[in-house]
């Protein structure tokens, strides 16, 4: 059973995808909205990992060595001015993608175990999980005009 491959995948890209997130909030604190969103969408993929740490415990974590392209890489600089906050939210975006993703494979292989809790800790984090890309896709849509028209 490859689950454990999957599940490794989601526990790494939540611990990763919260570590990008404090590190675009901290490097953008000048912008309230990103700052506290930020900061309580880490917190979130926090939650994530504790939510699935059921799945871990009963189906094991298997941590793959993969030629860098093929996981998610963090955010461990942020850059400076409108340009660089709108490349640092579609970086956020594109691990929050990786994420949704890995989400819905685990749920088609819980609903083929009829794993029931599985099923309920996939449903619940992939919601949120599409809220997330949801306001990233906001916040950059709001950030481009400014960013990449005004003169800086």
């Amino acid at each position: 059973m490859h689950l454990a491959t999957y599940l490794g995948l989601l526990d790494e890209g939540e611990k990763t995808l919260a570590a990008s997130f404090r590190q675009v909030a901290e490097g953008h604190a000048e912008e309230a909205d990103v700052y506290h969103l930020c900061n309580r969408l880490a917190a979130e993929c926090d939650r994530h990992r504790e939510h699935l740490a059921p799945a871990v415990a009963r189906y094991g974590e298997q941590k793959v060595e993969e030629p860098e392209d093929l996981h998610a890489e963090g955010l461990t600089t942020t850059r400076t001015g409108g340009v660089g906050l709108l490349r640092d939210l579609h970086d956020l975006y594109l691990l929050v993608c990786y994420l949704d993703i890995a989400w819905t494979v685990v749920g088609q292989a819980a609903k083929a175990a009829r794993d029931k809790e599985l099923i309920g800790i996939v449903d619940h984090c992939e919601g949120e999980t599409s809220t997330q890309l949801k306001w990233l896709k906001t916040r950059m849509k709001e950030a481009a005009p400014q960013a990449l028209i005004v003169a800086s």
